[in-house]
């Protein structure tokens, strides 16, 4: 079964706001088996409009990173994320 993987491109309005979802959304990530490949470091734009802070979660299935998204521990930090910041988010099936 191929892994699934969260790539979210983000741009914040409120920095320390942003810190509450990053913990409102830390019991989903840990109940869906979530772990971080990439999580706001630096960038190197190379084409198109790029965001500040960029994340790749793996999940182990496609399934449980659509599931993650749908729970509602997420949505209740993903309220938060959508009054504080500017997103992208989808999930990528694995090779």
């Amino acid at each position: 079964m191929p892994k699934g993987y969260w790539i979210a491109r983000v741009d914040s309005r409120d920095a320390e706001r942003y810190k509450d979802y990053v913990a409102a959304a830390k019991p989903a990530f840990e109940k869906y088996g979530a772990v971080f490949l990439a999580r706001g470091g630096a960038i190197t734009p190379l084409e198109g409009q790029a965001r500040a802070r960029n994340v790749v979660i793996e999940f182990p299935s496609v399934q449980a990173a659509v599931d993650c998204y749908n729970s509602p521990e997420y949505q209740i930090a993903a309220k938060i994320r959508q009054q504080i910041a500017d997103a992208e988010m989808i999930v990528v099936e694995g090779i």
